[in-house]
């Protein structure tokens, strides 16, 4: 049953639930938004810089504390959800330091006697429909170049991390955020709907699965709304060759735990060259082994944490089991706990390629392996995916990776990199993945209206 609450993941007590916002109170906020929007969007770029500012500064002043509220709703470890913390506020800064170049005036060509430009103007209330797995980050890298730009924003957040939504709602309160620019709401996913078709809204940006994309996705369209999906991924992540393969395991499997496996852009499919495809899984089959159970307020980072929810993990191991039905070999791991959301690292290789197993997205501590004999065939095994978000590329020879590299079909590519990150660096995806770019200069291009302004002399 849908309930807003804080559930900790560890044991499964529900530690507080919340009431949804009633219907009134939503056309309230409705309102609210769309009355804070003729002011903010009127404020100069400066003025809205130095709000934003104060909130990315008393996000760094708070970071412990928004830490520890993310460990006990969803199981992060204090450690990463304090580097996430870090990281929204650079986001902020950043949007805060160029938006005002990011949305400048732009003259462009024209064959008639008169001046063209292209203004970026702002669109008005948005709603952002945000997942767990990053409280603070998705909902960071949503308003900082919406808000910077004029918008004005309704953030419904998931079920389980009620306790992270009210927390930035107070943080954006009290760093000087106007009323009605940022608006939290416990939204039933009729509410979701209903808010989608109303005239004060102008569009909606998901992060989430591809069922929410789809449900999403057709409400803005029905409604004719702009619409930006993030949803899965099936990240490739390619290995040529390498001079060190217990480094590269070592490299690519923390970089899969991280976040307990729990993050679209995770390497979750390991392609590796046969002559180093053996001793490259034996060297994940003992990494994995090494690994126990722990809490989030632990730094051991051979200590796994619980996933966001015991259902989370019970799906998981879901699909594990039908993986191995399949043909599939659990190599380690794959034991779900008695207890919270826990589920021990796993080593799954011999996925056969034409199972529903292999396009599906192990979203947790789950790492499949292929092997492949020539640069053609990983090409052709890193494309045979439904998801299209991100993916890697390693080699010895540069210029060979990256050859490789540009043949794989995907919304960002590394080359010798676990993947790429930074509040510069676009992100989004292509095919299931979603559409639409969020971060870097193109994330301010997505709600805006790109007015064409011409003066005749």
């Amino acid at each position: 049953m849908q309930q807003y609450r804080t559930q900790n993941p560890v044991n499964d007590e529900v530690v507080a639930t919340y009431d949804f916002t009633t219907d009134a109170d939503i056309n309230i906020a409705l309102d609210d938004s769309a009355q804070a929007y003729k002011s903010w969007s009127k404020l100069s770029f400066e003025d809205r810089a130095e709000v934003m500012r104060k909130v990315a500064d008393l996000m760094l002043e708070r970071r412990v504390e928004l830490a520890q509220i993310a460990g006990q709703e969803m199981g992060k470890r204090m450690g990463e959800a304090v580097g996430e913390v870090k990281y929204c506020a650079s986001i902020i800064k950043y949007y805060a330091d160029n938006g005002a170049q990011f949305a400048a005036d732009e003259e462009i060509p024209t064959n008639s006697d008169g001046k063209a430009i292209i203004r970026r103007l702002p669109l008005g209330t948005l709603l952002g429909v945000m997942p767990w797995n990053f409280p603070y980050y998705q909902v960071a890298r949503f308003i900082a170049p919406n808000l910077m730009l004029g918008n004005t924003v309704l953030l419904k957040h998931a079920e389980i991390c009620a306790g992270s939504a009210l927390a930035i709602q107070k943080l954006l309160d009290d760093a000087g955020v106007p009323k009605g620019v940022y608006i939290n709401i416990f939204a039933t996913h009729d509410q979701v709907a209903d808010i989608i078709a109303d005239d004060r809204v102008h569009g909606v940006s998901l992060t989430g699965s591809e069922r929410a994309g789809e449900i999403i996705a057709a409400h803005a369209g029905k409604n004719l709304k702009k619409s930006v999906l993030e949803l899965g991924g099936n990240d490739p992540y390619i290995i040529l060759d390498t001079e060190n393969v217990a480094e590269a395991a070592s490299t690519a499997w923390w970089t899969r735990m991280s976040n307990t496996g729990q993050s679209c852009t995770s390497n979750k499919r390991l392609i590796v060259h046969e002559d180093i495809y053996d001793e490259f899984v034996e060297e994940l089959v003992k990494l994995a082994q090494q690994m126990s159970p722990g809490n989030p307020d632990e730094r051991d980072s051979a200590k796994y944490c619980p996933l966001s929810s015991r259902d989370a993990a019970e799906r998981l191991a879901k699909q594990v089991e039908k993986a191995s039905s399949n043909g599939a070999t659990v190599r380690a791991g794959g034991v779900l706990a008695d207890v919270g959301a826990y589920y021990s690292p796993t080593v799954l290789t011999d996925i056969p390629m034409d199972s529903e197993s292999f396009h599906e997205e192990f979203f947790g501590p789950v790492t499949s392996v292929y092997k492949f004999s020539t640069d053609e065939e990983a090409v052709a095994i890193a494309n045979d995916s439904l998801f299209g978000l991100g993916g890697s590329v390693f080699s010895t020879d540069t210029k060979r990776a990256q050859d490789v590299a540009l043949q794989i079909e995907t919304g960002m590519m590394a080359v010798n990199a676990p993947g790429t990150a930074g509040a510069e660096m676009p992100f989004g995806g292509i095919q299931r993945s979603g559409y639409g770019r969020e971060l870097g200069p193109l994330g301010m291009d997505e709600f805006v209206n790109k007015q064409l302004f011409y003066v005749a002399n």
